[in-house]
């Protein structure tokens, strides 16, 4: 069958809405060049077939087979290896990343460059829906007593948040020309309710008209940069992806035998049939931050620690990580409690412990988009998550999924600067998300959390590590040892509980 036939029938069954496994899509590579090769599988597929797979294609039965392997050889071929994994090319190509490439140098200006950076790109998202003005021109037309007074629209970055004796919500915003404030009443109740979700350093559009003076412009609009709704934008991969993050070795409540039954699965040795056959699926392991413990991360962490020191933690770390088996890629980023800087972003863990792990393994910085086979996956250890729940009503360490979308609305990962994280004031702001991911990985909070918004799919990926003493002051209950499990043909999620 030439190559341009066996196109043509893939496309036409996944014109259909089918999807096609790699093995079904070997058999019909066997097939002759026939026109009716797609009508033939299409006639055989019962109503609850998603997924096209080897026994769904009947081929024995077709009569345009002139394969130079019987259908049954080939059958057999696929059984004589069904004890290996299904996939031994898993290519990763790291889109974005500021590892190697970092600007900071700690003067004025990079602050300036930072946040008109930040405004510039996100300002153009918005452009498209807001016909927006410089706040300049309404300072301007203030002063001269010439301004217009109907509906106008802004685009502003939130300088300063109030609110009004009245229970209003007064919001200063900036733009590179000027600054104005903007108020939210409590009569318009969606509107209002919008607005108490805004956090300082948001970029954000606004359609209001001006009061007579000239002074406020009175809100009846806000848009956030957000995502298009149903925004899937890569088409479907094939097998399975692990996602996890928080995996803290060193501390004495790492879970030592969870973590070895997990690396057991990921072997192919679990003693349940199902995790076995599931494990030739797996291509990549994604991990988001918190491989070790650290030290010194926070006050009296010695008294919680097994492995005092941090290179020895690595070395500990490499041991379970080099156990993986090579077909799984592992990507791996750091978190606040690996040895890098603190400030966000952050790079990639330093030569002298990356070569403690295999060379298969791929390090990154946090954050990192990443492409799977054509899967965009962001990862991002999360330590924002302490910043939406401080700041947006309704979101808590409980279900981080809703930071999450947070992020996603504001297309940023950590918006608030000054506050819990500490950032550093690169030239590009690498916390904006221009492409929109298939995937959004995060962790950091130890609580697992999934979640569809927009086509996105949000994943919070938990911890292997009980809960802290810090945890037990704060009322922090983790959900340790759950493993998020992606489907990356369809991106449906399901949980392993180790």
């Amino acid at each position: 069958m030439s190559g341009e036939s066996r196109q043509q029938v893939l496309f036409r069954l996944m014109e259909e809405g089918y999807q096609v496994s790699p093995e079904a899509a070997e058999l019909i590579n066997c097939q002759c060049q026939s026109p009716d090769l797609a009508e033939h599988i299409l006639s055989n597929l019962g109503d609850d077939v998603f997924v096209i797979d080897t026994q769904h294609l009947d081929l024995e039965n077709f009569a345009g087979n002139s394969t130079n392997l019987a259908f049954s050889e080939i059958q057999s071929e696929f059984a004589a290896t069904k004890s290996e994994p299904l996939f031994s090319d898993n290519p990763v190509d790291i889109l974005s990343d500021i590892t190697d490439s970092s600007t900071c140098v700690g003067e004025y200006m990079e602050f300036v460059q930072y946040f008109r950076n930040r405004y510039s790109r996100l300002s153009e998202l918005i452009r498209g829906r807001v016909n927006a003005r410089p706040l300049e021109s309404l300072n301007r037309g203030r002063r001269s007593g010439t301004g217009e007074y109907g509906e106008i629209s802004i685009i502003g970055m939130v300088s300063d948040i109030r609110s009004t004796a009245n229970g209003h919500r007064l919001i200063q915003f900036e733009d590179p020309t000027g600054s104005f404030p903007v108020l939210f009443t409590t009569s318009e109740k969606d509107l209002f309710e919008q607005a108490s979700h805004l956090v300082l350093d948001d970029v954000v559009g606004i359609n209001g008209k001006l009061t007579n003076d000239g002074r406020l412009l009175i809100a009846n609009k806000l848009v956030f940069p957000d995502v298009p709704n149903g925004c899937f934008r890569s088409a479907p991969s094939s097998g399975k992806a692990i996602f996890i993050s928080d995996v803290h070795i060193g501390s004495t409540t790492f879970l030592d035998e969870q973590w070895e039954a997990f690396v057991a699965f990921l072997k192919g040795e679990s003693p349940d049939e199902k995790l076995r056959e599931l494990a030739k699926e797996l291509r990549y392991l994604v991990v988001a931050g918190d491989i070790v413990d650290g030290v010194g991360i926070y006050p009296g962490q010695e008294n919680e620690l097994v492995i005092q020191d941090v290179y020895k933690q690595y070395e500990k770390a490499a041991e379970y990580f080099n156990q993986v088996p090579e077909h799984i890629k592992i990507i791996m980023c750091p978190g606040n409690h690996d040895a890098v800087r603190q400030a966000e972003p952050q790079p990639a863990l330093p030569a002298h412990i990356r070569e403690m792990f295999d060379d298969r393994i791929i390090f990154v910085g946090n954050p990192a988009l990443v492409d799977l086979d054509g899967i965009y996956v962001l990862m991002y250890h999360g330590r924002s998550i302490d910043d939406f729940v401080a700041s947006v009503p309704g979101v808590s360490y409980q279900d981080p999924a809703k930071a999450m979308v947070e992020m996603i609305k504001r297309r940023h990962l950590s918006p608030i600067y000054g506050s819990r994280v500490s950032i550093a004031p690169e030239k590009n702001d690498h916390f904006v998300i221009d492409r929109i991911p298939d995937i959004l990985h995060c962790g950091h909070v130890h609580t697992v959390g999934v979640e569809q918004y927009r086509g996105v799919l949000l994943i919070n990926s938990g911890t292997w590590q009980s809960q802290t003493e810090f945890q037990k002051r704060v009322n922090v209950v983790p959900t340790p040892a759950q493993v998020p499990v992606v489907d990356l043909c369809n991106f449906k999620t399901f949980l392993l509980q180790f």
